[in-house]
Parts: C-alpha cells; sequence; structure tokens
C-alpha cells in the first residue's frame, strides 16, 4: 500500500504479525522520526500502526520534511 494523501496530511496504515511487532516498528519510527526533529501523529491498535503526517509548522500541510520521513518509515518494513 502506498501512501495516500487526504486533508493536508499523508496517510498509511502498517498490519504485523502481532503486538509486539507492531511496537517494535514503532520503536524504530520513533529513532527515526527523533534524529529528523519530525514527529508522526500515529495511532496503534494490537497489530496495526497508522500514521498521518503533516508539518505543523508550515500551517498543518505535507511538505518535504514528511513525504522524507514517510520514506524512511517504509524502509523500517
Amino acid at each position: 500500500m502506498e501512501w495516500k494523501s487526504e486533508n493536508n496530511k499523508l496517510k498509511k496504515t502498517f498490519t504485523f504479525k502481532d503486538f509486539t511487532e507492531a511496537f517494535g516498528f514503532m520503536t524504530k519510527v520513533a529513532i527515526v522520526a527523533e534524529r529528523m526533529n519530525h514527529h508522526p501523529t500515529w495511532t496503534n491498535t494490537w497489530n496495526t500502526v497508522s500514521f498521518e503526517l503533516s508539518t505543523h509548522d508550515a500551517g498543518n500541510i505535507v511538505t518535504d520534511r514528511d513525504r522524507k520521513l514517510a520514506d524512511a518509515i517504509d524502509k523500517l518494513v
């Protein structure tokens, strides 16, 4: 599944085998996001992790920072 652009946000949901795998993925994303100083809006329910990316400093629109974070997230799977 590709990232979907909707309401000035990039959105994508990832599904994993179980909660432990999903949480491990979130930990990896947290480290990358912190290095990039660009933190996602995300949710986790059992084996799914959903993202909504936008740049708050730019007025809550999608910017290159969001696209770079989305690419980095995809590389973690």
